[in-house]
């Protein structure tokens, strides 16, 4: 009886102290990395939505997508791995080999030998169906799953892509990266466009201020930037921006994300242009290398004929004009504009289009303006009688404006006469990437 008291307390020892083996895990890997492996024979287990079955005698066909590739990947199973609840929009996850596939069209497919359902999904009410297409106006009825469709998750790839560009570019260049305030008491841009920031409590009814002052969404991070500028040469700022315009264009957004840089010691518009053009050709490249499939969709389905202009505003070195004379080349023009051109007024959308048109729509920049029109701080060239200042804008095909910036008033004196005149003009511009989408779309 002792001895095999002693014995059962042996085996609970060993048992207990003795590591339990574990399974091995099998490595999860994206569609977009499956899609481009390059070691066929390799087990491993991918998570996503199903966007096609097609169940045969023999073999059951899947293609699943996880939203890292316009490209789907092709599971090729046994049919008895087809349950009731594997149906389209279904969220899922597959176990079993790469391998080489025999169609021409892809790389290579996964042959499954576990399929889980995840989510189910009743195919008969989603809202989106195979292969079909749908216009935008039908998409924004269905904001939870709009972006499983092929143009949305294109843009937002796109969009992400750009994004990653941008801030490589200003690492590889020296920038820091400063995290400017969204609530702000500032106005740059001096117009009334503000949305102002209350509580919802009490507070307002007592008639007084959360922060003591007017607090406002940010309209432009340029203060900010420039008082870093004081301690760090080179910086910017990647944000949403709020404007409160009441217009319905894609030119005027109440919320979007803009880039802007302050870059100290420079002493010509050269160096800033030189900035805004390999930034704008950095990022298309990038975005043209790295998400060709999406570009190509959006090309042919929603901007069609854009990919040639965006070529060609890589090969050629951006076009430099003066103010002057593009007002000369726009008197000059046959077209015939809702707002006549004239010296002293700003350039409308349809004077900038006009303007790249005339120069084989390759990105021009505009520089130069006259003093009235732009803001204070921009230095004055001291160059009458036109009297202009050192400011720039960048127009590109189908868009116009799409950089702006200026040398600084870095002369005291001058900043004084100019905060003393009447017609001041504290308005900002400064080196910004006004939208994204414009620069793809």
């Amino acid at each position: 009886m002792w001895a095999a008291r002693g014995l059962s307390r042996a085996l609970r020892a060993c048992c207990t102290s003795a590591p339990c083996p574990k399974p091995a895990r099998l490595p999860r890997v994206s569609v977009r990395d499956a899609l481009v492996s390059q070691e066929p024979g390799e087990n491993v287990k991918v998570q996503g939505w199903v966007r096609s079955v097609r169940s045969q005698k023999e073999v059951l066909f899947l293609h699943i997508n996880d939203g890292s590739s316009l490209e789907h990947l092709q599971i090729v199973a046994d049919p008895t791995l087809h349950g009731s609840n594997l149906t389209f929009g279904c969220s899922v996850e597959v176990q079993g080999v790469l391998v080489k596939s025999p169609y021409k069209k892809q790389n290579v497919e996964l042959k499954a030998d576990r399929i889980e359902v995840i989510g189910h999904c009743d195919s008969k009410t989603f809202p989106f169906k195979y292969k079909e297409r749908y216009p935008l106006e039908y998409t924004r009825q269905y904001p939870h799953f709009r972006c499983r469709t092929n143009a949305l998750g294109s843009i937002l790839r796109v969009r992400s892509e750009a994004t990653d560009a941008i801030h490589s570019f200003f690492k590889a260049n020296g920038y820091i990266h400063i995290h400017t305030p969204v609530i702000t008491s500032n106005d740059c841009e001096g117009a009334g466009e503000l949305f102002q920031v209350e509580p919802s409590s009490n507070m307002k009814k007592l008639g007084k201020n959360f922060f003591d002052v007017p607090a406002f969404l940010t309209v432009s991070a340029q203060l900010h930037l420039e008082v870093m500028s004081g301690a760090f040469t080179h910086v910017f700022t990647f944000g949403p921006t709020f404007r409160a315009e009441n217009s319905q264009s894609r030119r005027h957004l109440a919320e979007f994300y803009m880039v802007e840089a302050e870059i100290s010691f420079v002493e010509n518009l050269q160096d800033i242009m030189q900035v805004m053009e390999t930034l704008f050709k950095t990022t298309t490249e990038t975005v043209l290398s790295n998400c060709s499939e999406d570009v190509e969709l959006l090309h042919k389905f929603v901007a069609p004929g854009q990919k040639d202009k965006l070529e060609q505003m890589l090969k050629n070195k951006f076009l430099i004009i003066s103010y002057t004379e593009a007002i000369d080349i726009l008197k000059k023009g046959s077209q015939n504009f809702t707002f006549t051109p004239k010296w002293g007024l700003d350039l409308q959308t349809e004077h900038e289009k006009y303007l790249v048109k005339y120069c084989g729509n390759i990105p021009v920049f505009v520089i130069n303006y006259p003093f009235d029109l732009k803001p204070f701080y921009m230095r004055d060239n001291e160059d009458e009688p036109q009297h202009t200042v050192a400011a720039v804008d960048l127009l590109v095909p189908g868009v116009g404006e799409l950089f702006g910036g200026s040398l600084r008033e870095e002369r005291f004196h001058l900043l004084q006469q100019r905060l003393a005149s009447p017609q001041i003009k504290t308005h900002h511009v400064s080196l910004s990437l006004l939208s994204l989408r414009s620069l793809m779309l």
